[in-house]
């Protein structure tokens, strides 16, 4: 997971017979925490029912019976204007369950709100029943009243663990219970070469007028998404012309632990970096300084988005620099 490696995509496109992308079809957006969240609400904003969001799924942990899956539902919750002020969970959302527990002496390490719990143990139950996670995610899509699709990066379980200080953790107990201490050592992801895309994913990429890389975290984030089997292949085969928004503002994170896992793949923390860890995958990258070791195309422009106002012009300045390279 130290970035990917290869030919750049436009050969790959070249040497398939691809030509210039459909005028039509999804807007797809690769997208993990809350940077990805923010650039899919924005985008929704200009394409509306055309964004098709493909989410990391290797966040996901099983917890209080419930089944969690982070990334899908914060881009779901920005999606239907249900985020909670703090940048997790549903607005207004109350705790008394985690309270009872707490009350029972468990040890709550992973806070729930009420709603959020009840969409965890529905998803758990559904799954148990047979159904895929796209399925169990249409679901609460539909529940929300959501335009656009969420799709995980894959319906079979991959699990994200982080060594540090010397130990194994899985993501979710590094960030939250260790409280992500330490230099990262090392990244694994558990059942990755028993996944795959789901088709709806493949289908949107196929038809893509634009395919976008959020500003989440490049290596535990996105980096699950692109490590998929097949999942690269598809966006490098697509023809549409393959973006990122870069996670770096003013030469620093803006929320999330990007910097040590960006050391820990050898990269620095600027535009050249996100481009070198994308390398072979990209026809051009969105950041707010030049890039000029990264020999892309790329649109420097004002990339913090504080309102909604700044995630529609990100995702709409990103928009057209992707047709534009087309």
């Amino acid at each position: 997971m130290g970035g990917l490696t290869g030919v750049p995509k436009a050969a790959v496109v070249d040497a398939a017979g691809g030509g210039a992308p459909p005028p039509r079809g999804p807007v797809v957006v690769l997208a993990g925490g809350t940077g990805g969240a923010k650039l899919a609400r924005g985008m929704l904003d200009v394409v509306g029912d055309d964004l098709v969001v493909i989410a990391n799924t290797g966040d996901d942990v099983e917890v209080h019976g419930a089944h969690v899956s982070p990334d899908p539902d914060l881009c779901l919750f920005w999606l239907a204007d249900r985020i909670d002020e703090r940048g997790w969970g549903l607005r207004d959302d109350t705790f008394q369950v985690m309270e009872g527990l707490r009350a029972l002496g468990a040890d709550v390490w992973f806070n729930l709100g009420d709603h959020d719990l009840a969409v965890g143990l529905r998803r758990a139950e559904r799954l148990a029943g047979g159904a895929r996670l796209t399925e169990a995610l249409e679901e609460l899509r539909a529940a929300l009243g959501v335009r656009a699709r969420v799709l995980p990066m894959s319906d079979a379980p991959v699990r994200t663990r982080v060594r540090a200080c010397g130990a194994w953790h899985p993501f979710q107990a590094f960030m939250i219970a260790e409280r992500g201490v330490g230099p990262v050592e090392d990244v694994a992801l558990d059942g990755i070469e028993q996944a795959a895309p789901p088709p709806e994913a493949l289908e949107a990429i196929a038809g893509a007028r634009a395919i976008v890389v959020g500003p989440s975290n490049p290596v535990i984030s996105v980096g699950p998404i692109l490590a998929v089997p097949g999942l690269a292949d598809a966006l490098r085969a697509s023809p549409a012309p393959v973006i990122a928004v870069s996670p770096i503002v003013g030469g620093a994170v803006v929320k999330g632990p990007t910097e040590p896992f960006m050391a820990w793949a050898g990269h620095p923390l600027s535009a050249d970096g996100i481009a070198a860890h994308y390398a072979g995958l990209l026809d051009g990258l969105v950041a707010d300084e030049e890039a000029p070791g990264a020999c892309l195309p790329t649109l420097v422009t004002d990339t913090l988005m504080t309102d909604a106002a700044a995630r529609a012009r990100v995702a709409r300045e990103a928009l057209a620099f992707a047709q534009g390279l087309a």
